[in-house]
């Protein structure tokens, strides 16, 4: 014979009214007011309704309700323990639910404000950061798993990213490697592994900071973000794409690029080489452009006749921006073009913040010329100026659609091989001699 007082409240005509009971004094911080209710009832729940309020129910209902009150009182009289104190030694301590989310709601403005406190809130990338983590649950998981000092340790790695510090220089700059960067911020040089929490909270602030769109899943997207923000996850897997740039110097990595040049063939150069050997394009007007159909179209038809041209596959990664840095501390001009889309947009004025690139076709009348010239996509991302003209993002805004520099094939490539007339005879691209190339095509 069972010594339980509680037994009979394990049966089937209690279960779903003491969790419904649970549920509602849980909700409301322990108040006994209001009713609950049972919806489809059994037999034995509508027998057990009766016992407890005293009043028939018939079999027909389809919806049984019972005051707490009653519950109570029902609970009081037969074991002697109210209704809290009952739910309580049956399934554990009631929940307040009211004092937890109180409580939540101090720690997240607490949370929130720690944040707040750092010169990048100024900043409108960083308060939208903040809004999206704050709105899509991502702040509350961080709360509830204890895990708030992944967002303080995300500010600081922010807040040691080279570009984000101050405007970036155009010289002598190197990029932070990952691991550096996470000692830095941390003391843990794993702490931004690929797929870790940091990672992710970082990588969607930088995210933010660029068209506000959804961090990248691909290996190479992902890396983009870090280069574009100052810090470098591998410097074999950071590249550049060039053609006809030669090189100042006489280390290997330089005879690598004359020899080159000396055959008119693109050329593919690492962060580390760049690092390990500090090279200087020779080229005194270097062309750059968006994607490598260009540069494949100028290797293929024009050779070691076109001018020098440098590639970005996307966004500039950390290796383009030290090879273009060095070139534009040496003197030479940068003829910067893009994708006429938002990224391109962007990636264009960037250039010229960072290292004075004049446009190359970037114009509005370029835009609309080959806007023209057959069906293009919508464009996508959130709006872009165009600084260097700005009636450029107004036509882009009016129409609504995207142009892939492929287009302006033709115009690109006799521009690459007027630019890439040299004057009196060919360059010396062995030794330290610089290039003396025939004035350029004007920007448009």
């Amino acid at each position: 014979m069972s010594t339980d007082p509680y037994e009979e409240l394990g049966g089937d005509g209690f279960k779903r009214l003491l969790a419904a009971a649970r549920r509602r004094t849980e909700r409301t911080g322990g108040a006994l007011d209001g009713d609950i209710g049972i919806t489809g009832p059994t037999e034995a729940e509508r027998r057990t309704v009766i016992g407890i309020t005293g009043r028939y129910r018939s079999m027909t209902v389809k919806r049984l309700t019972v005051p707490l009150a009653d519950l109570d009182g029902y609970f009081l009289t037969r074991f002697g323990t109210g209704l809290l104190e009952t739910l309580g030694r049956l399934h554990g301590p009631l929940r307040d639910r009211p004092a937890e989310r109180a409580d939540e709601t101090d720690r997240r403005a607490h949370a929130l404000a720690g944040v707040r406190a750092t010169p990048l809130a100024d900043q409108d990338w960083y308060a939208a950061w903040l809004e999206r983590i704050a709105a899509d649950g991502t702040l509350t998981r961080l709360l509830r798993r204890g895990d708030t000092h992944l967002l303080q340790a995300a500010v600081k790695v922010l807040g040691h990213l080279p570009d984000l510090q101050e405007p970036p220089s155009a010289q002598g700059r190197v990029p932070l490697p990952l691991p550096v960067l996470a000692e830095r911020a941390t003391g843990d040089t794993k702490a931004l592994v690929p797929g870790s929490p940091l990672e992710q909270l970082v990588l969607r602030a930088l995210a933010e900071r660029g068209a506000g769109e959804a961090v990248p899943r691909d290996r190479a997207g992902r890396r983009s973000l870090w280069e574009s923000a100052g810090a470098v996850a591998d410097d074999l897997a950071s590249q550049v794409l060039v053609l006809n740039t030669g090189a100042l110097g006489t280390g290997m990595v330089g005879d690598w690029l004359r020899d080159a040049t000396d055959s008119g063939i693109p050329f593919r150069l690492t962060l580390h080489q760049l690092t390990v050997d500090d090279v200087t394009p020779a080229a005194r007007d270097i062309h750059v452009c968006e994607n490598p159909a260009v540069l494949r179209a100028a290797a293929a038809e024009l050779a070691g006749s076109a001018a020098a041209l440098v590639c970005t596959e996307g966004i500039p990664s950390a290796a383009c921006h030290k090879f273009l840095a060095a070139a534009a501390g040496a003197g030479a001009r940068l003829h910067w073009r893009a994708d006429f889309d938002w990224t391109g947009l962007r990636i264009t004025a960037d250039a010229m913040r960072r290292h004075g690139a004049r446009s190359w076709r970037m114009a509005a009348a370029d835009y609309r010329a080959a806007l023209g010239q057959a069906e293009s996509t919508p464009l996508t991302g959130a709006p872009a100026p165009s600084p260097w003209d700005p009636e450029l993002a107004r036509a882009m805004t009016a129409s609504d659609r995207a142009v892939m520099e492929e287009r302006l094939l033709p115009e690109l490539l006799r521009d690459l091989r007027d630019a890439g007339s040299l004057v009196g005879g060919g360059p010396s691209l062995r030794g330290e001699h610089r290039w003396t190339r025939a004035r350029p095509a004007a920007p448009s």
